[in-house]
């Protein structure tokens, strides 16, 4: 079935980030400007040939701002995706969309936060300020104590555990695979710091059965990328990534709210990237037996092993041992998160993913995944998500 989605048509041809750090110093827009300045030039491009500006739908930066901050001609489009973290890989998509109806050119995608030294989007803190507001639903399950988004990942876990026998020692090769890969990558927070199985089960318990290294790192920092035709694409500095699918879903019966009221469906572990799969692999003519390289959203390492699933790489209960066997590893069947991800670059809501998909085409990665030529982006499964296949071109 076809439903119009047109391969290969644009391209990533500019990525950019700035430090990633626990404290800035500086806003979120110098933060999105310095990340955008930087893809723009990596791509050969000017400020004044970007005339679209999508945004993350909780990011603080306003389109208008940024284009004021890098001084940008005109912008014709402005967008914004979300919520959250399921946004990075739908702002993509959004930005062909632009490009394929005309109405942009030049598109930049960003995601800029002080996620450690301002807003912490894990404190419960943090959480306890939108109740009754915002739609986040979270009035419903506040008063029983679930306050905080490792909470609620720590309660998928346990139904995972229980269901599938999961243990914690194959849990905890997730966090390794992404430490072994930070430490080869002087971009990420933890690339000084090596990390065993011991040292991973004597983390201290933050909300059982996650530990320390299960979740991701609050990070300041921001990552930005330039989108264009592909044609157009050639004619530019850098070996374009294409962009061969984008996708997005939500799954039957989405539920409200930022990801407590998952927990109320018939099935807790059932994540609309099952969904977002089967049409990203259609548009794109491939599947999971053609991905080189996969950089999973990993706000908690439970999260990735509910992807290798949901995207056929693993059956159901499988995704444990598979990790176990060192198949998430560079030599493995799989490497994920050759940056560090989440768990130990930063933690930039996915938007760090994109770039590193796209360092891995064009063979520059810390990481490198010898002869790649497909990378999967996905963003955060709950409530709704989005993901992509980039190609060499």
């Amino acid at each position: 079935m076809s439903d119009g989605w047109q391969r290969d048509a644009c391209a990533i041809v500019g990525i950019g980030e700035t430090e990633y750090s626990k404290n800035s110093g500086v806003s979120v827009t110098a933060l999105a400007a310095e990340a955008t300045l930087a893809a723009l030039a990596d791509a050969g491009l000017d400020p004044a040939d970007v005339d679209g500006i999508v945004r993350n739908d909780m990011d603080l930066v306003s389109c208008a701002a940024l284009a004021d901050a890098i001084g940008a001609r005109d912008v014709t489009y402005f967008g914004e995706a979300g919520p959250g973290g399921s946004g990075p890989c739908a702002m993509v998509a959004q930005a062909v969309g632009a490009i394929a109806s005309g109405q942009a050119d030049t598109v930049v995608v960003f995601r800029s936060l002080n996620g450690r030294s301002g807003t912490r989007f894990g404190l419960s803190a943090e959480v306890q300020r939108t109740v009754g507001g915002q739609e986040s639903f979270l009035e419903f399950f506040a008063p029983y104590g679930l306050l905080a988004p490792g909470q609620f990942f720590a309660l998928l876990t346990r139904e995972y555990m229980n269901r599938f026998g999961l243990t914690s020692e194959q849990l905890g090769h997730v966090a390794l695979a992404a430490r072994r890969h930070a430490n080869n990558n002087p971009r990420a927070q933890m690339h000084a710091r090596k990390m065993t199985l011991d040292d991973y089960l004597n983390s201290r318990m933050l909300s059982s059965p996650l530990r320390l290294f299960d979740y991701c790192l609050e990070t300041d920092g921001a990552a930005a990328v330039v989108v264009t035709a592909a044609d157009r694409a050639r004619d530019l500095r850098q070996r374009p990534a294409l962009i061969r699918a984008a996708a997005m879903a939500t799954g039957p019966r989405p539920q409200p709210g930022m990801m407590y009221p998952v927990l109320m469906r018939d099935d807790p572990l059932s994540m609309p990237s099952r969904y977002c799969a089967e049409t990203l692999y259609r548009r794109a003519g491939l599947g999971p037996q053609d991905i080189d390289s996969a950089q999973l959203y990993d706000c908690f390492t439970i999260t990735a092993l509910l992807q290798l699933e949901d995207y056929g790489f693993c059956a159901a209960g499988e995704a444990g041992a598979f990790a176990a066997a060192g198949e998430l590893e560079i030599g493995g069947a799989l490497p994920f998160n050759t940056s560090g991800g989440h768990l130990s670059e930063g933690y930039i809501h996915g938007m760090n993913h994109v770039v590193e998909g796209v360092r891995q085409l064009r063979g520059d990665s810390c990481n490198q995944v010898e002869g790649a030529s497909v990378s999967l982006v996905t963003s955060a499964p709950p409530p709704a998500t989005s993901a992509l296949i980039l190609v060499v071109a």
